[in-house]
């Protein structure tokens, strides 16, 4: 069982690594500043849609799993 865990937590540890770095800066930079931002565009109104929205979601599940599959880990130890 323990075995199983640390492979899993590999796993999930590599895929959670490739979907932050995946992920677009917050930030808008200079552009945000001069324009007003993306309060009135298309995107922000369906943000919650896109694959940003899906990458979000994603880190946050695996982060989860990371963070028990950890504890479990140290339960077993």
């Amino acid at each position: 069982m323990h075995i199983f865990l640390v492979i899993l937590q590999l796993i999930i540890g590599a895929v959670l690594i490739a979907v932050i770095l995946v992920q677009p800066g917050k930030t808008n930079g200079l552009s945000g500043l001069i324009s007003g931002g993306a309060g009135e565009s298309f995107y922000s109104r369906n943000k919650s849609r896109t694959s940003e929205a899906m990458l979000v979601r994603t880190t946050v599940i695996l982060a989860i799993l990371f963070a028990i599959i950890c504890v479990v880990q140290n339960f077993i130890k």
